[in-house]
């Protein structure tokens, strides 16, 4: 039984070793935080207009058909 442990040691150790390559120990050594892009500032919408409720398509034609009556 200790036999079958010590393998089983042996493997998860092996497996649970280095797994990085040497190009990523390079990319990780010239990595800086100033180069992260910020936020994009064109398009962005303020606060009302982002929460503001886009009618569906039913209640569109419920309006067009109130016009309507209105008018005539």
């Amino acid at each position: 039984m200790s036999n079958v442990w010590n393998q089983t040691r042996r493997m998860k150790r092996f497996v649970v070793g280095p797994m990085t390559t040497l190009e990523y120990y390079g990319w990780w050594s010239k990595r800086v935080n100033d180069n992260i892009p910020g936020p994009n500032l064109e398009g962005i919408r303020s606060m009302e207009e982002y929460l503001q409720v886009v009618p569906s398509e039913i209640e569109i034609i419920k309006q067009k058909i109130l016009k309507r009556k209105i008018q005539s």
